[in-house]
Protein backbone atom coordinates (compact mmCIF):
# COMPACT_ATOMS: atom_id res chain seq x y z
CA UNK A 1 0.00 0.00 0.00
CA UNK A 2 1.14 3.15 -1.26
CA UNK A 3 1.70 6.41 1.55
CA UNK A 4 -1.10 9.07 -0.15
CA UNK A 5 0.81 12.16 -0.54
CA UNK A 6 1.71 15.12 2.17
CA UNK A 7 -0.09 18.17 2.47
CA UNK A 8 2.28 21.15 2.02
CA UNK A 9 0.78 24.51 3.83
CA UNK A 10 2.79 27.56 2.79
CA UNK A 11 2.00 31.10 2.51
CA UNK A 12 0.34 32.38 -0.55
CA UNK A 13 2.23 34.37 -2.99
CA UNK A 14 1.88 36.78 -6.18
CA UNK A 15 1.94 33.83 -8.55
CA UNK A 16 -1.09 32.00 -6.52
CA UNK A 17 -3.71 35.21 -7.25
CA UNK A 18 -4.84 33.53 -10.42
CA UNK A 19 -5.43 29.80 -8.55
CA UNK A 20 -6.97 31.83 -5.38
CA UNK A 21 -9.68 34.03 -7.21
CA UNK A 22 -10.64 30.78 -9.42
CA UNK A 23 -10.39 28.99 -5.64
CA UNK A 24 -12.96 31.97 -4.76
CA UNK A 25 -14.92 31.68 -7.92
CA UNK A 26 -15.70 28.01 -6.88
CA UNK A 27 -16.57 28.68 -3.06
CA UNK A 28 -19.20 31.10 -4.45
CA UNK A 29 -20.46 28.51 -7.02
CA UNK A 30 -20.64 25.84 -4.15
CA UNK A 31 -22.69 27.93 -2.14
CA UNK A 32 -24.75 29.49 -4.67
CA UNK A 33 -23.66 32.89 -4.42
CA UNK A 34 -21.30 33.14 -7.42
CA UNK A 35 -23.23 36.04 -8.70
CA UNK A 36 -21.76 38.06 -5.36
CA UNK A 37 -18.23 37.78 -6.91
CA UNK A 38 -17.49 41.08 -8.20
CA UNK A 39 -13.86 40.86 -7.39
CA UNK A 40 -11.22 39.74 -10.11
CA UNK A 41 -7.67 38.54 -9.70
CA UNK A 42 -6.42 41.64 -10.15
CA UNK A 43 -8.32 42.91 -7.30
CA UNK A 44 -6.53 40.87 -5.35
CA UNK A 45 -3.21 41.21 -6.80
CA UNK A 46 -3.43 44.92 -5.73
CA UNK A 47 -4.90 44.55 -2.29
CA UNK A 48 -3.38 41.42 -1.18
CA UNK A 49 0.14 41.89 -2.46
CA UNK A 50 0.71 45.36 -2.65
CA UNK A 51 2.86 47.99 -0.22
CA UNK A 52 -0.09 47.37 2.11
CA UNK A 53 -1.68 43.93 1.99
CA UNK A 54 -4.85 44.20 2.51
CA UNK A 55 -4.91 40.11 3.15
CA UNK A 56 -2.53 37.17 3.41
CA UNK A 57 -3.71 33.04 2.31
CA UNK A 58 -2.09 29.74 3.52
CA UNK A 59 -2.67 27.75 0.50
CA UNK A 60 -2.66 23.72 1.16
CA UNK A 61 -1.08 21.34 -1.60
CA UNK A 62 -1.07 17.35 -1.93
CA UNK A 63 1.84 16.32 -4.06
CA UNK A 64 2.31 20.09 -5.64
CA UNK A 65 -1.08 20.38 -6.65
CA UNK A 66 -3.65 23.18 -4.92
CA UNK A 67 -5.90 21.16 -2.32
CA UNK A 68 -7.33 24.64 -0.53
CA UNK A 69 -6.95 27.86 0.87
CA UNK A 70 -7.40 30.00 3.67
CA UNK A 71 -8.14 33.52 3.17
CA UNK A 72 -7.35 35.63 6.68
CA UNK A 73 -6.36 38.94 8.33
CA UNK A 74 -5.46 40.16 11.53
CA UNK A 75 -8.41 42.25 13.79
CA UNK A 76 -8.20 43.41 17.07
CA UNK A 77 -10.56 42.97 20.10
CA UNK A 78 -11.32 46.39 22.12
CA UNK A 79 -12.89 44.41 25.38
CA UNK A 80 -10.35 41.27 25.43
CA UNK A 81 -7.37 43.90 24.38
CA UNK A 82 -5.64 41.34 22.33
CA UNK A 83 -5.33 40.57 18.40
CA UNK A 84 -6.51 37.66 17.07
CA UNK A 85 -7.55 36.82 13.18
CA UNK A 86 -10.57 37.22 10.89
CA UNK A 87 -11.20 34.17 8.77
CA UNK A 88 -12.88 36.02 5.58
CA UNK A 89 -12.47 32.15 3.35
CA UNK A 90 -11.98 28.73 3.59
CA UNK A 91 -11.78 26.62 0.76
CA UNK A 92 -10.66 23.11 -0.35
CA UNK A 93 -11.14 21.52 -3.67
CA UNK A 94 -13.76 18.68 -3.76
CA UNK A 95 -11.27 15.94 -5.03
CA UNK A 96 -9.27 16.73 -1.45
CA UNK A 97 -12.20 16.80 0.90
CA UNK A 98 -12.19 14.40 4.24
CA UNK A 99 -8.57 14.56 4.45
CA UNK A 100 -8.88 17.43 7.36
CA UNK A 101 -7.36 20.35 4.76
CA UNK A 102 -9.40 22.53 6.03
CA UNK A 103 -9.09 21.83 9.49
CA UNK A 104 -5.25 22.27 9.21
CA UNK A 105 -5.67 25.39 7.42
CA UNK A 106 -7.61 26.84 10.25
CA UNK A 107 -5.07 25.30 12.84
CA UNK A 108 -2.22 26.89 11.41
CA UNK A 109 -3.85 30.40 11.26
CA UNK A 110 -4.54 29.97 14.62
CA UNK A 111 -1.04 28.78 15.31
CA UNK A 112 0.56 32.06 13.56
CA UNK A 113 -2.42 34.23 15.29
CA UNK A 114 -1.73 33.00 19.05
CA UNK A 115 2.45 33.08 18.24
CA UNK A 116 2.19 36.36 17.62
CA UNK A 117 -0.16 37.11 20.69
CA UNK A 118 -3.54 36.91 19.18
CA UNK A 119 -6.34 34.97 21.51
CA UNK A 120 -9.10 34.75 19.38
CA UNK A 121 -10.42 33.28 15.58
CA UNK A 122 -13.63 34.96 13.99
CA UNK A 123 -15.42 34.51 10.80
CA UNK A 124 -18.87 34.00 9.31
CA UNK A 125 -20.42 31.62 8.03
CA UNK A 126 -23.46 31.74 5.59
CA UNK A 127 -26.87 31.35 6.76
CA UNK A 128 -27.83 28.13 4.54
CA UNK A 129 -24.67 26.48 4.70
CA UNK A 130 -25.32 23.92 7.55
CA UNK A 131 -22.46 21.70 6.09
CA UNK A 132 -19.63 24.31 7.32
CA UNK A 133 -21.64 25.31 10.51
CA UNK A 134 -21.57 21.43 11.42
CA UNK A 135 -17.90 21.87 10.40
CA UNK A 136 -17.05 24.51 12.65
CA UNK A 137 -18.96 23.30 15.79
CA UNK A 138 -17.30 20.11 15.73
CA UNK A 139 -14.20 22.08 15.63
CA UNK A 140 -15.29 23.98 18.71
CA UNK A 141 -15.85 26.94 16.78
CA UNK A 142 -19.40 28.33 18.29
CA UNK A 143 -21.87 29.97 16.72
CA UNK A 144 -22.00 33.67 18.57
CA UNK A 145 -25.35 33.84 20.08
CA UNK A 146 -25.12 37.62 20.96
CA UNK A 147 -23.51 39.15 17.48
CA UNK A 148 -24.86 40.18 14.47
CA UNK A 149 -23.05 40.72 11.35
CA UNK A 150 -24.84 44.03 9.85
CA UNK A 151 -22.95 45.49 6.74
CA UNK A 152 -23.39 48.39 4.08
CA UNK A 153 -21.51 47.73 0.32
CA UNK A 154 -21.53 48.94 -2.89
CA UNK A 155 -23.61 52.60 -3.54
CA UNK A 156 -25.37 52.84 -0.69
CA UNK A 157 -21.60 52.58 1.35
CA UNK A 158 -20.22 55.15 -1.06
CA UNK A 159 -23.40 57.57 -0.46
CA UNK A 160 -22.93 56.69 3.61
CA UNK A 161 -19.18 57.53 2.83
CA UNK A 162 -19.59 60.13 1.30
CA UNK A 163 -21.98 62.02 3.68
CA UNK A 164 -21.08 65.53 4.83
CA UNK A 165 -21.75 65.55 8.25
CA UNK A 166 -22.71 68.73 11.04
CA UNK A 167 -19.11 70.44 10.89
CA UNK A 168 -17.29 68.92 8.20
CA UNK A 169 -15.39 71.01 5.71
CA UNK A 170 -17.18 71.29 2.66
Amino acid sequence: MTASPKVTLRSGTIDDVDTIHAALLKLGTQIGAHQEITSTAGDLRRYGFGDKPAFSTLIAEIGGDFAGLCLHFPIFSTWMGRPGVYIQDLYVEDRFRGRKIGERLLRRVARDCRRDGGAYLRLSVDTDNDGAKAFYERLGIAWSSYEQTQKIVGDAFFAFADAAQDGDAE
